[in-house]
Formats: structure tokens, C-alpha cells, sequence
């Protein structure tokens, strides 16, 4: 394997070649925000339904253009938020949606729910959720795996581009990624990545390679990253993803405060130094389990 310096000097060239604000999804062909907003936190909140459609409408208006979410965040909670808004600006946002079900036909069940709550009649993107084992593998592989039911749903214009996701085993995802020609990854990315079990060198260039589109999540390690053990600030954390050569980044939204904060940031973006990746990665590695909880314990 290349040393650190030399693979973070051939990443940040490639990512000099991207537009820094919009960037194109892979073979998908869709130019994507750095920022997109994730399904989680106040979006998944049936309680807080009202602040969670202020969140997806200012996120619209501020160009956010991606939006991703699960009908396993709260049990479809936080697809019944994001329809609420869907039914009135679906055009403007490319949407994305997963299948934790691994069989045919228990995705052609889940997908109905997901788009009746999402009140719409396609996806952009579907993804297969939380690839973390081999089994995981064999099932959504096999003669009636969860990949039939998105092939078909593709045939039919219910989905237009397919997903694979996952944030436990990088290995087990470059398997899945060698095996089906997936049109985009969801990975874990942030900087404590790099210290155990790196999705950035396990994939990236893979990734690059076929021309899928990369999307990064986990990115702030849940706020964990930021913190008197951690780095100074979420914009270090944030710039350091974005140097890096993927598409966006999902970030679950607390406020309408840390949305505005997070698309200004982005508005400012200038891609880090090697130096300045390498020091970021030397700052975390005391505490990288903060930034790769989800690695140990999920």
C-alpha cells in the first residue's frame, strides 16, 4: 500500500477535478449539493413534525438537492416527514431510500410503504441498507434477493439507479462492489476513518474506478468528532470529507441553525493541504474509537 502522503496527494488532485460546490453522482449524471440533508435526527421526529418540514423546505431553498432516508429511521417516521414536502416539491430534490430487507419479496412489500409515505411514485435512488456480512451478501445476491426486486423495479421506472450502503466492514462492501455494478456507495467517511478499518483506502478508488457515485455519511461521527478530545470544529471536519473525491455527504440535521451553518460552510469550501489532512488525522488518532464507534459497536 502507497504511504499516507502519497495516496492523500493523488485523492485531493482527483477531488481538484470536481466542482467544489456541486459535484456530479457518478454514472447517475446528477449534479449534487456537498451538503444533502439526512433522514435522522429532527427529519425522523414525528413529534417534531413541524420543525422537521422547516428543515427539508429551507434545505430545498437553500439548494440542497439530495435527500436520504430509510423507512428503518424511526420506523418510517422520518419518510413520513419528508413526504410532507415531497408531495409539494418532489421535482426539486433527488431522493434517495433503502431496503434493510434482504428477499424479493419482502422489498417489493417494503418499497410500496416507503413510497406511500414519501407520497410519490419513484425513487431516484434505492439502496440496498447495511451491508455488514457475507450472509448479508449471499442474500441480497441469491435467486430471490433483495437485488431481483431492485432490478425489476428499475425495469418498471419505480427506481431510477441503484445503491448499495454500509459502515461496519469495507471489505465486505468492495466484495459487494466487485460483484454488481452498483451506480453509487454509501460509505462512512470522516477523519477518524482512517484508523481502523478504512473505508477511504479500502474503496475510494474502486469507487472512482467504476465511475459510482460516492456519497459519505457518519461524517461528523454523530457529534462526536467535535469535541474537547476531538477536533476543534465542525468545519475541520466537514472540509476534511470534502477534500476528499466524493459526491456529498448526508448530515443528519438538529436545527434549522446547524443547516444554515453546514450549507455556508460548504459555501466557503476550499480543498485542505496534505499537511493539513495529515495533521486533522494525527489530532484524532487518540480517540478515533469517537469517530469509528458505529465500527465497534454496531
Amino acid at each position: 500500500m502507497r504511504d499516507r502522503r502519497s495516496f492523500l496527494k493523488d485523492m485531493l488532485a482527483r477531488t481538484y477535478n470536481l466542482n467544489s460546490n456541486r459535484r456530479v453522482l457518478g454514472k447517475t449524471g446528477e449534479e449534487i449539493n456537498l451538503v444533502s440533508l439526512g433522514g435522522e435526527i429532527t427529519v425522523a421526529n414525528l413529534d417534531k413534525q413541524e420543525e422537521a418540514v422547516k428543515i427539508i423546505n429551507r434545505a430545498i431553498d437553500l439548494g440542497v438537492n439530495y435527500i436520504d432516508t430509510a423507512p428503518a429511521y424511526k420506523d418510517g417516521d422520518s419518510e413520513s416527514n419528508i413526504g410532507k414536502v415531497m408531495k409539494n416539491r418532489r421535482e426539486e430534490v433527488f431522493l434517495a431510500s433503502k431496503t434493510h430487507k434482504r428477499s424479493y419479496s419482502e422489498t417489493m412489500e417494503l418499497i410500496e410503504s416507503s413510497l406511500n409515505r414519501l407520497q410519490t411514485d419513484y425513487l431516484d435512488l434505492y439502496q440496498v441498507h447495511n451491508i455488514r456480512t457475507e450472509q448479508d451478501l449471499l442474500e441480497i445476491f441469491s435467486e430471490n434477493g433483495a437485488i431481483k426486486a431492485l432490478e425489476e423495479l428499475k425495469d418498471q421506472d419505480v427506481i431510477r439507479n441503484i445503491g448499495i450502503t454500509g459502515h461496519k466492514d469495507p471489505e465486505i462492501l468492495l466484495k459487494g462492489i466487485k460483484e454488481y455494478d452498483f451506480d453509487t456507495a454509501l460509505i462512512s467517511m470522516n477523519a477518524a476513518d482512517i484508523h481502523y478499518k478504512s473505508f477511504q483506502e479500502a474503496l475510494l478508488e474502486e469507487l472512482i474506478e467504476r465511475d459510482m457515485g460516492i456519497i459519505g455519511m457518519k461524517v461528523l461521527g454523530r457529534g462526536k468528532l467535535v469535541s474537547e478530545n476531538g477536533l476543534d470544529s465542525i468545519r475541520e471536519a466537514l472540509y476534511y470529507v470534502w477534500s476528499l473525491p466524493l459526491t456529498t455527504t448526508i448530515i443528519g440535521i438538529g436545527s434549522l441553525e446547524e443547516l444554515e451553518e453546514n450549507v455556508e460552510l460548504a459555501r466557503k469550501f476550499e480543498i485542505l493541504s496534505v499537511d493539513e489532512m495529515l495533521e486533522i488525522e494525527a489530532k484524532i488518532e487518540e480517540f478515533e474509537e469517537k469517530g469509528n464507534f458505529f465500527k465497534y459497536d454496531w
